[in-house]
């Protein structure tokens, strides 16, 4: 008998985990996936995933084990701030960023975003600026980091590897486990999944009565421009993040990567473009880039993923097919063809197929990445090069939002979510702090309010 059974090995698992160690409580980590040295898969050397449980995605770490990027901001990347409170998330954070630098993170410098006069002239711009402090570990010291934590971890509590958690049930006070290995029990049991784990949370919440809200989806053009368009508001800082108002809608860039690359991301049976850093390969290149996303609410998972299918599925086309046009030619109405792209004067680090994202994706993408643009050239004080590449096109997926109390606790006793798989977290950051508030509730287990409200 465990006295917390977590599900999931991602950010918020670990976190949690290792705040429990100052609890005399029995813990378990059932994950999926398998642990960090046996994590692989073919995309990650340019080939077709043919994992049975992807690599890429599932393991030991999660999705921490990649760029390692951590964000500290109360504006985006989730709304846990909302659950716990903005100085509570603030404190949370700067522990997060404490123990990443116990495990050796601080031989990477945080950096910060924030620039005042930027930020005036961005509103003057019709552009907001959101600003973060940010600990970029990237994927080689960000593995090393989960090593070094999995060490400490796997002396003190139990990890079992590539276990598929088939059922759960509660009787008599206490959860009961069905796997593919064998059968557990535990006082309490924790979702940390991540969002990779969406489905099975979805699947689970369903048959034990958890009720679900809304889902997110976020939809955007991938922008490859040149880099030194973008010197002028990136002079002090690796990246900006702007948000842009059109027709009430709320856009944002992310996922900025001067110097970088473009490569393909695997998820939910989609290819869509995706921003790879500098840092990760052993030279930069002369071009930036980013997504423009604008978020679209749906009353399920299931909607939400359809609705994504129709559109980045029919540009797939079974394939990995991804589309791109030349920023002139979608001003002028006209298909960017090869013969186009040989001449062009920046050149694509993704190999695409040239066409017209007007007969691929739906207009009003355009229309919000367009005025962007627009807004932008005002910002930086110069023309958007008309050889500025676009890309269609990208997607960002959440889980549903789980319905939790203050304390991440379900409408079943003993049950709780954290992280990205909860709804409440969409980053590294914010997931990870949600592992340390729960670890330090289920630490004092008896000074937590067991109601739900």
């Amino acid at each position: 008998m465990y006295d917390i059974t977590i599900i999931g090995s991602g950010v918020s698992s670990i976190f949690l985990a290792y705040t429990l160690l100052q609890s005399d409580q029995k813990v378990l980590i059932l994950e999926k996936g398998k642990s960090l040295e046996e994590r692989a898969c073919a995309i990650d050397n340019g080939g077709i995933c043919k994992c049975d449980v992807c690599g890429k995605y599932y393991g030991f770490a999660g999705l921490g084990k990649s760029e390692g990027k951590f964000n500290y901001s109360c504006d985006f990347g989730g709304e846990l701030a909302q659950k716990v409170g903005r100085e509570n998330l603030e404190q949370l954070m700067k522990e997060v960023d404490d123990l990443l630098c116990l495990f050796g993170g601080g031989s990477v410098q945080k950096y910060s975003t924030v620039n005042a006069n930027l930020a005036i002239k961005a509103e003057d711009c019709n552009l907001h600026m959101l600003t973060t402090e940010v600990r970029h570990l990237g994927t080689r010291l960000s593995t090393e980091i989960f090593k070094r934590l999995y060490h400490e971890l796997s002396s003190r509590i139990d990890i079992r590897f590539e276990v598929d958690v088939l059922d759960i049930k509660k009787e008599n006070n206490q959860f009961y486990l069905d796997t593919n290995l064998e059968k557990f029990e535990s006082k309490n049991v924790v979702f940390a999944t991540g969002r990779s784990g969406t489905e099975w949370v979805n699947d689970q919440c369903a048959s034990l009565g958890v009720k679900q809200g809304r889902t997110r989806l976020d939809l955007g053009i991938r922008v490859e421009m040149k880099e030194q368009q973008l010197r002028s508001i990136l002079q002090d800082t690796f990246e900006t993040k702007l948000a842009f108002e059109y027709d009430e809608l709320i856009s944002t860039t992310y996922c900025m990567n001067p110097k970088g690359r473009i490569v393909r991301k695997f998820q939910e049976g989609l290819v869509m473009p995706d921003g790879q850093n500098f840092k990760e390969k052993e030279s930069g290149t002369t071009n930036l880039n980013f997504t423009l996303f604008t978020p679209k609410y749906f009353p399920s998972l299931k909607e939400a993923n359809l609705y994504a299918n129709q559109i980045i599925g029919k540009i797939n086309n079974g394939l990995d097919r991804i589309v791109v046009q030349r920023f002139g030619d979608l001003l002028n109405g006209e298909p960017t063809t090869n013969v186009k792209m040989e001449k062009n004067s920046i050149k694509p680090t993704l190999d695409a197929d040239c066409g017209d994202l007007k007969n691929e994706v739906p207009h009003l993408y355009l229309n919000i990445l367009q005025g962007f643009l627009n807004q932008l050239e005002e910002f930086i004080g110069e023309t958007i090069d008309e050889d500025t590449l676009l890309y269609g096109m990208d997607g960002k997926f959440y889980s549903p939002i789980i319905e939790t109390n203050s304390n991440f606790q379900t409408s079943i006793e003993g049950l709780f979510v954290i992280g990205d798989c909860s709804g409440v977290t969409h980053s590294l950051s914010q997931a990870a702090a949600s592992g340390i508030y729960l670890g330090k509730i289920l630490a004092n287990k008896d000074q937590y309010l067991t109601c739900f409200n």
